[in-house]
């Protein structure tokens, strides 16, 4: 019986966490739970599964439940840090979306936990601590995502000197046919409409933008330790193949299946084992047929340019590309900014802030908070044109 504190528990990757624990009782149980501020979800979540330790991120979310309190629900981030090293847990699942999962990961590193990560934003902002981390506590981090899940089973034994390049696949979203002059006019309804996938709505705008797929590839650079020139990313619109492993040798190996994140996640909580599940569909190739891939337009999708040359170029600059996008896309869901003005308000951050050193986590949060003030009074000055 593996122990699992699901952090994120209400969001997207948290229900489908628990509809693959809910299919396997024996073999796990639920002995932590958080969420931002869903106080009733996460009540029947907690009485469901028997949760012992339960926080909110948000501190004023209990000021209508005091009797929560009472029976030892807490709330403030240093709580959901707390649950990441709970003496009874096995394995994290930080499904906590954007740059507060941050401390979680390196906390549940720093406790020897396996950390199964959906919150790509740890490795973006903070890479090498993150990896620093795992070294020191002795954590094992294993990936969340369907990408870079993929990888990992592709890559299976091999020598990192083996590996001659990672080749990632991106729907392409809902605007992939969409001309330039279009994108000027979409707003978040549509953009909310992803073709293949069922996600957050942050996760589902990252996706539009292609920055998502950005962030995964700066993911790439620090889970399997390549360079950012043998990282590529093609458009596969169909996402039934998650990503490519190329070999120093030519050969070529890819993980496919349905585009559901059940499947990644049942993964992560079982590797290097492998669990029948037969809730998930048994894969047909004959309707998964034909298989289309194509190049990234750079062009009508600028994030993605921007967030693999702050990648690049270290130090802060991952952290302000991601905290930027988070102000941009906030903005663009409240119909403060375009589609189109959204790559304007993380070219801003980039320009002042990219240089800043990152070399500690105060570093990185100060770059981060930098990064969302510089963001804002972007969207503000837009706003004022």
């Amino acid at each position: 019986m593996r122990r699992i504190a699901l952090l994120g528990a209400t969001g997207s990757v948290g229900r489908s966490t628990l509809s693959v624990i809910r299919r396997h009782p024996r073999r796990f149980s639920v002995v932590a739970l958080s969420a931002r501020r869903s106080v009733a979800a996460l009540e029947a979540l907690a009485a469901e599964f028997g949760a012992r330790h339960v926080a909110l991120a948000d501190p004023a979310a209990l000021e209508e439940r005091p009797g929560l309190a009472a029976r030892g629900w807490r709330t403030g981030a240093d709580r959901i840090v707390e649950l990441a090293r709970l003496a009874d847990v096995d394995i994290v699942v930080n499904a906590v979306v954007g740059a507060a999962g941050l401390r979680p990961t390196i906390a549940a590193l720093e406790a020897g936990k396996r950390c199964a990560l959906a919150n790509k934003e740890s490795l973006v902002a903070a890479g090498d601590l993150v990896l620093r981390a795992a070294e020191r506590g002795g954590g094992e981090l294993v990936p969340v995502d369907s990408e870079h899940s993929a990888i990992l089973q592709c890559v299976g034994s091999a020598r990192r000197e083996e590996i001659q390049r990672l080749i990632l696949t991106a729907s392409g979203g809902p605007f992939r046919r969409m001309s330039a002059d279009d994108l000027e006019r979409a707003d978040a309804t549509m953009a909310l409409r992803h073709p293949t996938w069922d996600m957050g709505a942050k996760i589902t705008i990252d996706s539009a933008t292609l920055a998502n797929k950005a962030l995964e590839v700066i993911e790439a650079h620090f889970l399997y330790g390549l360079p950012y020139d043998r990282i590529d990313v093609v458009v596969h619109p169909t996402s039934i193949v998650h990503s490519f492993v190329e070999f120093v040798d030519g050969s070529v190996l890819s993980q496919m299946g349905q585009p559901t994140m059940e499947l990644p996640i049942l993964h992560a909580l079982t590797w290097p084992r492998r669990l029948p599940d037969p809730a998930l569909r048994s894969f047909d190739p004959c309707t998964a047929s034909p298989l289309a891939f194509e190049p990234v337009d750079e062009a009508r999708f600028p994030l993605f340019r921007l967030g693999v040359d702050a990648g690049r170029a270290g130090g802060a600059a991952p952290a302000v590309f991601n905290a930027a996008n988070e102000v941009a896309v906030e903005a663009f869901l409240k119909g403060i900014v375009t589609f189109t003005g959204m790559p304007k308000v993380v070219e801003a951050a980039l320009e002042a802030l990219a240089g800043r050193s990152a070399t500690t986590l105060d570093e990185v949060l100060g770059a981060d908070r930098a990064a969302r003030r510089r963001a804002a009074a972007e969207v503000e000055r837009m706003n004022r044109a």
